[in-house]
Protein backbone atom coordinates (compact mmCIF):
# COMPACT_ATOMS: atom_id res chain seq x y z
CA UNK A 1 0.00 0.00 0.00
CA UNK A 2 1.24 3.47 -0.90
CA UNK A 3 0.64 5.56 2.19
CA UNK A 4 1.14 8.83 0.35
CA UNK A 5 3.64 10.16 2.89
CA UNK A 6 6.35 11.11 0.39
CA UNK A 7 7.26 14.78 0.86
CA UNK A 8 4.94 15.35 3.80
CA UNK A 9 6.14 17.55 6.66
CA UNK A 10 5.78 15.98 10.10
CA UNK A 11 6.50 17.31 13.58
CA UNK A 12 6.91 14.58 16.20
CA UNK A 13 7.53 15.73 19.75
CA UNK A 14 9.49 13.85 22.44
CA UNK A 15 11.00 11.80 19.63
CA UNK A 16 14.61 11.15 20.53
CA UNK A 17 13.72 7.72 21.92
CA UNK A 18 10.85 5.33 22.57
CA UNK A 19 7.57 5.55 20.69
CA UNK A 20 8.26 9.05 19.37
CA UNK A 21 11.52 7.93 17.82
CA UNK A 22 9.88 4.86 16.28
CA UNK A 23 7.16 7.00 14.69
CA UNK A 24 9.68 9.53 13.38
CA UNK A 25 11.71 6.68 11.88
CA UNK A 26 8.66 5.15 10.19
CA UNK A 27 7.49 8.47 8.73
CA UNK A 28 11.01 9.14 7.45
CA UNK A 29 11.17 5.66 5.93
CA UNK A 30 7.96 6.48 4.04
CA UNK A 31 9.55 9.65 2.63
CA UNK A 32 8.34 12.35 4.99
CA UNK A 33 10.44 15.26 6.14
CA UNK A 34 10.44 15.03 9.92
CA UNK A 35 11.15 17.52 12.69
CA UNK A 36 12.05 15.74 15.92
CA UNK A 37 12.59 17.28 19.33
CA UNK A 38 13.89 16.48 22.77
CA UNK A 39 15.01 18.33 25.88
CA UNK A 40 18.50 16.93 25.26
CA UNK A 41 20.49 18.43 22.39
CA UNK A 42 22.94 15.51 22.32
CA UNK A 43 20.22 12.88 22.28
CA UNK A 44 18.13 14.52 19.56
CA UNK A 45 21.17 15.05 17.34
CA UNK A 46 22.16 11.42 17.80
CA UNK A 47 18.65 10.27 16.91
CA UNK A 48 18.50 12.55 13.87
CA UNK A 49 21.77 11.13 12.59
CA UNK A 50 20.53 7.57 13.09
CA UNK A 51 17.30 8.25 11.17
CA UNK A 52 19.21 9.92 8.33
CA UNK A 53 21.56 6.94 8.05
CA UNK A 54 18.70 4.48 7.82
CA UNK A 55 16.32 6.45 5.59
CA UNK A 56 18.19 9.29 3.82
CA UNK A 57 15.28 11.51 4.84
CA UNK A 58 15.40 15.20 5.71
CA UNK A 59 15.43 15.44 9.50
CA UNK A 60 15.32 18.62 11.57
CA UNK A 61 16.65 18.19 15.12
CA UNK A 62 15.17 20.62 17.65
CA UNK A 63 15.44 21.06 21.40
CA UNK A 64 12.58 21.96 23.66
CA UNK A 65 10.44 20.97 26.62
CA UNK A 66 6.80 20.43 25.65
CA UNK A 67 5.68 21.46 29.14
CA UNK A 68 6.83 24.99 28.28
CA UNK A 69 4.65 27.14 26.05
CA UNK A 70 7.56 29.22 24.73
CA UNK A 71 9.43 26.07 23.71
CA UNK A 72 6.41 24.77 21.81
CA UNK A 73 6.05 28.06 19.93
CA UNK A 74 9.72 27.96 18.99
CA UNK A 75 9.64 24.32 17.85
CA UNK A 76 6.68 25.01 15.56
CA UNK A 77 8.24 28.22 14.22
CA UNK A 78 11.51 26.45 13.43
CA UNK A 79 9.64 23.72 11.56
CA UNK A 80 7.74 26.34 9.54
CA UNK A 81 10.93 28.26 8.81
CA UNK A 82 12.53 25.06 7.50
CA UNK A 83 9.67 23.69 5.39
CA UNK A 84 6.84 26.23 5.30
CA UNK A 85 4.02 24.06 6.61
CA UNK A 86 3.03 21.15 8.86
CA UNK A 87 1.09 18.25 7.36
CA UNK A 88 1.35 15.87 10.31
CA UNK A 89 1.49 16.70 14.01
CA UNK A 90 2.26 13.90 16.44
CA UNK A 91 1.87 15.01 20.06
CA UNK A 92 3.97 12.94 22.42
CA UNK A 93 5.45 13.51 25.88
CA UNK A 94 7.08 11.47 28.58
CA UNK A 95 4.71 9.90 31.05
CA UNK A 96 4.30 11.26 34.60
CA UNK A 97 5.65 9.33 37.59
CA UNK A 98 3.83 6.34 38.99
CA UNK A 99 2.39 6.22 42.49
CA UNK A 100 -0.86 6.35 44.52
CA UNK A 101 -3.07 9.42 44.92
CA UNK A 102 -1.74 10.49 48.32
CA UNK A 103 1.87 10.58 47.13
CA UNK A 104 1.37 13.60 44.82
CA UNK A 105 1.09 17.26 45.74
CA UNK A 106 -0.14 20.21 43.66
CA UNK A 107 3.25 20.63 42.03
CA UNK A 108 3.19 17.07 40.71
CA UNK A 109 -0.37 17.44 39.43
CA UNK A 110 0.43 20.71 37.69
CA UNK A 111 3.56 19.26 36.11
CA UNK A 112 1.57 16.32 34.74
CA UNK A 113 -1.10 18.69 33.44
CA UNK A 114 1.41 20.92 31.67
CA UNK A 115 3.39 18.03 30.21
CA UNK A 116 0.66 15.63 29.17
CA UNK A 117 -2.50 17.68 28.55
CA UNK A 118 -1.71 21.37 28.15
CA UNK A 119 1.17 20.48 25.80
CA UNK A 120 -1.34 18.97 23.34
CA UNK A 121 -3.52 22.08 23.53
CA UNK A 122 -0.53 24.31 22.85
CA UNK A 123 0.89 22.16 20.05
CA UNK A 124 -2.40 21.98 18.17
CA UNK A 125 -3.03 25.71 18.64
CA UNK A 126 0.45 26.56 17.33
CA UNK A 127 0.37 24.14 14.38
CA UNK A 128 -3.17 24.68 13.08
CA UNK A 129 -2.48 27.99 11.28
CA UNK A 130 0.16 26.14 9.23
CA UNK A 131 -1.90 23.03 8.50
CA UNK A 132 -3.89 22.83 5.26
CA UNK A 133 -6.80 20.61 4.31
CA UNK A 134 -5.62 17.01 4.52
CA UNK A 135 -3.66 17.58 7.73
CA UNK A 136 -3.36 14.88 10.35
CA UNK A 137 -3.13 15.27 14.13
CA UNK A 138 -2.22 12.30 16.33
CA UNK A 139 -1.65 12.13 20.02
CA UNK A 140 0.00 9.26 21.84
CA UNK A 141 -2.01 8.49 24.95
CA UNK A 142 -2.27 5.18 26.81
CA UNK A 143 -4.46 2.12 27.09
CA UNK A 144 -5.54 3.72 30.39
CA UNK A 145 -8.10 5.84 28.50
CA UNK A 146 -10.11 2.62 28.18
CA UNK A 147 -9.02 0.82 31.35
CA UNK A 148 -7.22 2.81 34.10
CA UNK A 149 -3.90 1.32 35.17
CA UNK A 150 -3.30 0.83 38.92
CA UNK A 151 -0.55 3.04 40.30
CA UNK A 152 -0.70 5.54 37.41
CA UNK A 153 -3.25 8.04 38.69
CA UNK A 154 -1.52 11.05 37.11
CA UNK A 155 -1.33 9.41 33.71
CA UNK A 156 -4.85 7.96 33.95
CA UNK A 157 -6.29 11.40 34.61
CA UNK A 158 -4.34 13.40 32.03
CA UNK A 159 -4.65 10.82 29.24
CA UNK A 160 -8.42 10.76 29.69
CA UNK A 161 -8.44 14.54 29.31
CA UNK A 162 -6.38 14.32 26.12
CA UNK A 163 -8.79 11.77 24.71
CA UNK A 164 -11.73 14.08 25.35
CA UNK A 165 -9.87 16.95 23.73
CA UNK A 166 -9.04 14.95 20.61
CA UNK A 167 -12.59 13.61 20.23
CA UNK A 168 -13.90 17.17 20.35
CA UNK A 169 -11.26 18.47 17.95
CA UNK A 170 -12.10 15.73 15.45
CA UNK A 171 -15.59 17.19 15.07
CA UNK A 172 -14.45 20.82 15.03
CA UNK A 173 -11.71 20.26 12.44
CA UNK A 174 -13.54 17.83 10.15
CA UNK A 175 -14.95 20.65 7.98
CA UNK A 176 -11.35 21.73 7.35
CA UNK A 177 -10.39 18.25 6.18
CA UNK A 178 -8.10 17.62 9.17
CA UNK A 179 -8.27 14.16 10.75
CA UNK A 180 -7.66 13.84 14.48
CA UNK A 181 -6.99 10.56 16.28
CA UNK A 182 -5.64 9.16 19.53
CA UNK A 183 -3.37 6.12 19.47
CA UNK A 184 -2.98 4.20 22.70
CA UNK A 185 -0.08 1.87 23.43
CA UNK A 186 -0.50 -1.10 25.69
CA UNK A 187 2.66 -2.86 26.82
CA UNK A 188 5.16 -1.73 24.20
CA UNK A 189 8.81 -2.54 24.92
CA UNK A 190 10.33 0.89 25.58
CA UNK A 191 12.46 2.44 28.29
CA UNK A 192 9.29 3.89 29.85
CA UNK A 193 7.83 0.41 30.20
CA UNK A 194 11.02 -0.85 31.82
CA UNK A 195 10.73 1.99 34.37
CA UNK A 196 7.11 1.08 35.13
CA UNK A 197 7.92 -2.62 35.51
CA UNK A 198 10.83 -1.75 37.80
CA UNK A 199 8.60 0.51 39.94
CA UNK A 200 5.96 -2.21 40.22
CA UNK A 201 8.63 -4.74 41.17
CA UNK A 202 9.95 -2.50 43.94
CA UNK A 203 6.46 -1.86 45.33
CA UNK A 204 5.65 -5.57 45.41
CA UNK A 205 9.05 -6.92 46.40
CA UNK A 206 9.40 -9.10 43.31
CA UNK A 207 11.64 -9.05 40.24
CA UNK A 208 10.91 -7.06 37.06
CA UNK A 209 10.88 -10.37 35.18
CA UNK A 210 8.12 -11.60 37.46
CA UNK A 211 6.13 -8.44 36.74
CA UNK A 212 6.58 -8.94 33.00
CA UNK A 213 5.63 -12.62 33.17
CA UNK A 214 2.44 -11.76 35.03
CA UNK A 215 1.47 -9.04 32.55
CA UNK A 216 2.27 -11.12 29.47
CA UNK A 217 -0.20 -13.75 30.68
CA UNK A 218 -2.91 -11.10 30.34
CA UNK A 219 -2.02 -10.30 26.71
CA UNK A 220 -3.72 -12.60 24.18
CA UNK A 221 -0.75 -12.34 21.80
CA UNK A 222 1.51 -13.47 24.64
CA UNK A 223 4.24 -10.82 24.44
CA UNK A 224 5.07 -7.14 24.70
CA UNK A 225 4.74 -5.19 21.47
CA UNK A 226 7.67 -3.65 19.62
CA UNK A 227 7.90 0.12 19.00
CA UNK A 228 8.03 -0.50 15.25
CA UNK A 229 4.67 -2.27 15.38
CA UNK A 230 3.13 0.72 17.11
CA UNK A 231 4.78 3.13 14.66
CA UNK A 232 3.32 1.40 11.63
CA UNK A 233 -0.20 1.98 12.96
CA UNK A 234 0.62 5.63 13.63
CA UNK A 235 2.02 6.06 10.12
CA UNK A 236 -1.20 4.77 8.59
CA UNK A 237 -3.35 7.14 10.65
CA UNK A 238 -1.07 10.03 9.64
CA UNK A 239 -1.17 9.15 5.96
CA UNK A 240 -3.32 9.85 2.93
CA UNK A 241 -4.22 6.15 2.94
CA UNK A 242 -6.33 7.01 5.98
CA UNK A 243 -9.14 9.08 4.55
CA UNK A 244 -12.08 8.23 6.83
CA UNK A 245 -10.77 7.52 10.34
CA UNK A 246 -11.10 10.49 12.65
CA UNK A 247 -12.14 10.88 16.27
CA UNK A 248 -10.92 7.35 16.94
CA UNK A 249 -9.20 6.03 20.04
CA UNK A 250 -7.17 3.14 18.72
CA UNK A 251 -5.57 0.59 21.03
CA UNK A 252 -2.30 -1.05 20.02
CA UNK A 253 -2.10 -3.52 22.87
CA UNK A 254 -2.09 -7.09 21.59
CA UNK A 255 -5.66 -7.52 22.83
CA UNK A 256 -4.76 -6.79 26.47
CA UNK A 257 -7.55 -4.34 27.31
CA UNK A 258 -10.85 -6.14 27.83
CA UNK A 259 -13.09 -3.05 27.86
CA UNK A 260 -15.44 -2.64 24.90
Amino acid sequence: MNLGLQGKVALVTASSRGLGKAIAMELAREGSRVAICSRSRDRVEETAAAIRRRTNAEILALTGDVSQGDDISRIVEQTITQWGRIDILVCNAGGPPSGPFESFDDVAWMRAFETNLLSVVRLVRAALPHMDRGGRILTIASSSVKQPIPGLILSNTMRAGVNGLMKTLAEELAPRGILVNTICPGRIATGRLQELDQAAAEREGISPDAVQDRVVRQIPLGRYGEPEEFARVAAFLASDANSYVTGATLLVDGGMVKAL
